[in-house]
């Protein structure tokens, strides 16, 4: 084997060998930087443990909001049986540190806890304590951790202890804590001295950042808490830095891109404005002549509009259309779902028919003879403006005058379905104007990671005429309160949605199915009513029948799934009813309840949660379940903006999106709903770098250009 190789190779680290280089193998560890690489998950600080007699002493003194660790030996466990029938398991265990004991409750995955944990185990537990009600020091599902005997050593100097993440494999091949850490300590001894820097000297300086080869030691071996910090924020930095360069590398070549010129003035967009039965917000203006700004700037236009659920992006990207349209081109509108496309298709024709303005509608499941015609009116070029779902694309149809596409909910669809949107248009040598929309409001953060090559505008205020929407939570227990009101509503005329998290019962998940619950909807809660099922597995002629009843008003309750989430506008339903309140995101709890308080009639919207989740959910200071508290939420404001900005710092990006649909980075250290002022920074020195040097052609900015090229050619990032 050559020297370089073998120095490279894992299996030739002391503690490695040929059986547990295997097991690191399959988590992607290749070599000996991938090693190097391979971050501590977590930390266990002696310095932050208490003796569990002194935290129960000062208990009292404690905020129930705050946390604790402790460390100690099993000295019992116990797996018991609870609830009706007793069908349900939990599982308790004690701790002991020599100076008193305390409890651990896990009521959910008891089985797998009582497997792991024996007595006799050294643990670490971390976690929110309290007292039960025989006056116990318990903890309600904590973070718990096996230690080894040897660590204790470590405790009683006070030093920091990294835990790393092990998989199955790594532990079938004896990996422990202790063994990884050993083998992270020789691996480092021969990988530190290689290690290159990735940012410049003067950007160092600039932000008083660590230098990478002290960031890796300290993150794997901190000596103290502010050795962790700086190295955490040099890395979370350094990740920030090259996205935001690389995302201002492609807005700068979009910018040199040549675009389709738009007229200033348009006769059939003044027409529509005339013509609305309401005064455009303040915003809805500005935005429009941000639109208009980019529309006749001869380059391309690539802008997200971005605004809360009712506050009227569909007119404003209408408007925007038909200047284009009034130039002579044609404009693209995609929509994610089949149902959102009709909605606005329905709303085109009913703005534009009178305009003399061409509409047509492309989607899944058309018949051949209708398809064919729609086809042939948009290659034509007689069809001026095109609404569809992905069938836009699917059907390989050409726009041969496509100057812009409007694409709505955007984060559902991939970068690769909306680039073909636009490869659609027969224009040669020009790129066609973008307009993304999305009615999920977007924190800041957010905002500029997974939208940072896009212009933004942004819709906040709501039309005059809209009443905020009055929400209530309720436990399982309590949902009669609001069937009854729902009913009293009904009797009034009204009609109600009854949302559901899933479709079909599942074994898995002790959560209502929409089918299910249909049948005790219709026959037990609202027998005297018409109702109706609707759910994303229903044929798309079903679901559009149904939603055009519903719409008509020959449906009274709608059961149905998060499929009515975007699309369904019907003035006249007035209450929104959605079980398993719990199981949701707030951020989707708000697209929901943007379903009602579409009329000008007062609206509801009723958030069920299940009754366990008392149980199973830690308390918190006011003495209600997170579960519940984080639902309550929604009863104090209707500010999407505000709930979305609540939403990522409870959930994460990735709840918030799906990673893979919305394109945004996995970062390994960079946290976007805390590290707002690391990603202005570094999007601030981003932009000024190559405002000065655009091709990273200066002696200073060689160190960036050398890792960007690393970057494209191994097709990876720093944030993994």
């Amino acid at each position: 084997m050559a020297k370089k190789e073998a120095i490279d190779d894992p299996r030739y680290v002391k503690g490695v060998g040929p059986v547990k280089a295997k097991a690191l193998l399959s988590e992607g560890i290749a070599t000996l930087e991938d090693l190097a690489l391979y971050f501590p998950r977590d930390y266990i600080d002696r310095k932050a443990l208490l003796p569990i007699r002194s935290l129960a002493l000062s208990l009292f003194e404690y905020s129930r909001e705050r946390e604790a660790t402790i460390y100690g030996e099993i000295s019992d466990t116990r797996l018991f049986e609870y609830g009706r029938f007793r069908k349900r398991k939990a599982f308790e265990l004690s701790i002991t540190d020599g100076s008193g004991t305390a409890k651990a409750l896990f009521w959910t995955y008891a089985d797998y806890y009582s497997r792991t944990y024996k007595k006799g185990d050294l643990i670490v537990l971390f976690g929110r304590p309290e007292f039960d009600r025989y006056n116990r020091l318990t903890f309600t599902h904590p973070e718990i951790e096996k230690i080894e005997a040897e660590d204790l050593e470590v405790y009683k100097s006070g030093g920091i202890l990294p835990v790393y993440r092990l998989s199955s494999a790594m532990r079938k091949a004896k990996i422990t804590n202790r063994v990884m850490r050993a083998i992270l300590s020789a691996a480092l001894e021969a990988y530190l001295p290689r290690v290159e820097e990735t940012l410049p000297d003067y950007l160092i300086a600039k932000r008083g950042l660590a230098r990478r080869r002290e960031a890796i030691r300290n993150l794997h071996f901190p000596t103290s808490q502010k050795d962790l910090a700086k190295a955490r924020e040099r890395m979370k930095y350094e990740e920030s830095f090259y996205f935001q360069l690389r995302l201002g590398l492609k807005r700068a070549g979009a910018k040199k891109a040549k675009g389709i010129k738009i007229a200033e003035k348009s006769a059939l967009a003044r027409k529509l404005y005339e013509k609305l039965p309401f005064e455009l917000t303040g915003d809805q203006k500005k935005a429009l002549k941000e639109i208009a700004n980019d529309l006749r700037s001869g380059f391309p236009m690539n802008r997200l509009l971005q605004g809360d659920v009712g506050s009227g992006k569909t007119i404003t990207a209408l408007l925007a259309a038909l200047a284009v349209i009034d130039s002579g081109y044609q404009a693209a509108f995609m929509a994610p779902t089949e149902i959102l496309s009709e909605q606005h298709y329905r709303t085109a024709v009913s703005f534009l028919e009178d305009l003399g303005v061409k509409v047509a509608f492309l989607r899944g499941g058309q018949r051949k003879k209708e398809r064919e015609k729609t086809l042939e009116l948009i290659e034509s070029g007689e069809a001026r403006l095109i609404i569809g779902t992905h069938a836009l694309f699917a059907s390989g149809a050409r726009i041969p005058k496509l100057a812009l596409a409007i694409i709505d909910e955007q984060h559902r669809f991939g970068v690769a379905q909306r680039a073909k949107l636009t490869k659609a248009s027969g224009l040669k040598g020009v790129r066609p104007h973008v307009l993304v929309m999305t009615a999920t409001p977007i924190p800041r953060t957010l905002s500029m990671t997974l939208y940072g090559d896009l212009d933004v505008s942004v819709i906040r205020e709501k039309p005059k005429n809209r009443k905020p929407i009055r929400s209530k939570a309720f436990y399982e227990s309590q949902a009669e309160e609001a069937f009854e009101f729902a009913r009293k509503k009904i009797k009034e005329g009204r009609q109600v949605y009854i949302v559901y998290p899933l479709v079909e019962k599942s074994e898995k998940l002790e959560l209502k199915a929409a089918t299910e619950q249909f049948e005790i909807i219709s026959k037990k809660i609202f027998p005297e009513f018409r109702s109706a099922l609707l759910h994303g597995q229903m044929k798309w002629e079903e679901k559009e029948e149904i939603a055009r009843k519903f719409a008509a008003g020959e449906i009274d309750v709608l059961a149905a799934t998060t499929v009515v989430e975007v699309g369904i506008d019907v003035p006249n339903a007035t209450v929104m009813i959605i079980e398993n309140a719990e199981r949701f995101g707030l951020s989707q709890l708000h697209q929901l309840r943007g379903r009602v308080g579409r009329g000008e009639e007062e609206s509801y919207c009723f958030l069920i949660v299940k009754d366990s989740a008392r149980f199973a959910a830690r308390a918190t200071k006011d003495g209600e379940n997170a579960a519940m508290a984080r639902i309550k939420i929604m009863e104090k404001t209707d500010d999407g903006f505000e709930i979305a900005e609540t939403d990522l710092r409870l959930r994460g990006p990735g709840e918030l999106f799906g990673l893979k649909q919305s394109g945004l980075p996995n970062f390994k250290f960079l946290n976007l709903a805390s590290d707002g002022e690391t990603i202005s920074a570094s999007k601030r020195d981003a932009a000024e770098i190559l405002a000065q040097d655009p091709r990273l052609e200066k002696p200073e900015n060689e160190i960036v250009r050398k890792n960007l090229a690393k970057m494209e050619k191994s097709g990876s990032d720093f944030y993994g």
